[in-house]
């Protein structure tokens, strides 16, 4: 079956950064386009960057020039570095496999805490 595992979150302090993984399985990794979203509470997900197949990138404007994405399809893993964090990064962060019309599959999700 298809997993998706997030780790690397954790509590950091405004200006800090971490670096989030998802390791997936299950799916043929190279094809799909990569997503990573995020909670706050009481406010809807909302899209923090994605990785294209191809390897286009699309970032909020929120965190552009700040995050990062990337993949690396050797070991089915997308990553999203984290620089610069402010106290409204504080979210849990999903990842996330698409692919054209096909159903999404989504991680458990990691807490991020930003601290100020």
């Amino acid at each position: 079956q298809v997993q998706l595992v997030e780790s690397g979150g954790g509590l950091v302090q405004a200006g800090g950064s971490l670096r989030l993984s998802c390791a997936a399985s299950g799916i043929i990794f190279s094809i799909y386009s990569m997503g990573w979203y995020r909670q706050a509470p009481g406010k809807q997900r909302e899209l923090v960057a994605e990785i294209t197949s191809g390897g286009t990138t699309t970032y909020a404007d929120s965190v552009t020039g700040r995050f990062t994405i990337s993949r690396d399809n050797a070991r089915n893993t997308v990553y999203l570095q984290m620089n610069s964090l402010k106290p409204e990064d504080t979210a849990v962060y999903y990842c996330k496999a698409g692919l054209a019309i096909l159903t999404d599959y989504w991680g458990q999700g990691t807490q991020v805490t930003v601290s100020s």
